[in-house]
């Protein structure tokens, strides 16, 4: 139905910048919340952060302040602009969305029923 790539993932010094792009192709219309998960070896997934139809976004603590979500209807696309980036940003990185218009946030991903296969993000000096 929905169909995701991620990719701009790669190595970067701490301290540094990287930008993932995902884009979304099938039924594209009417997806509610798109957003950012990342799974590090060993630990659960984490939601990184979101953004609505309307553009609201959410953040996760862990990175609030250094990391922004945007979105671009037009090409059926999000992104992720990662700042100050830190070891423990070292994960791959999902997008994921869906239509159901449930809580759009990083604390859930109840409502993401379509996933990409991920990219990995590796933070290291």
């Amino acid at each position: 139905q929905v169909q995701l790539v991620e990719s701009g993932g790669g190595s970067v010094e701490p301290g540094g910048s990287l930008t993932l792009s995902c884009t979304a192709s099938g039924h594209t219309a009417s997806l509610y919340c798109m957003g950012w998960y990342r799974q590090a070896p060993g630990r659960e997934r984490e939601g990184v952060a979101t953004i609505d139809e309307d553009g609201v976004t959410a953040f996760a603590n862990s990175v609030k302040g250094r990391f922004a979500i945007s979105r671009d209807n037009a090409k059926s696309a999000i992104y992720l602009q990662m700042n100050r980036v830190e070891p423990d940003d070292t994960a791959v990185y999902y997008c994921a969305t869906g239509y159901q218009r449930l809580w759009c946030g990083p604390t859930t991903s109840e409502g993401m029923d379509f996933w990409g296969k991920g990219t990995p993000v590796t933070i290291s000096s």
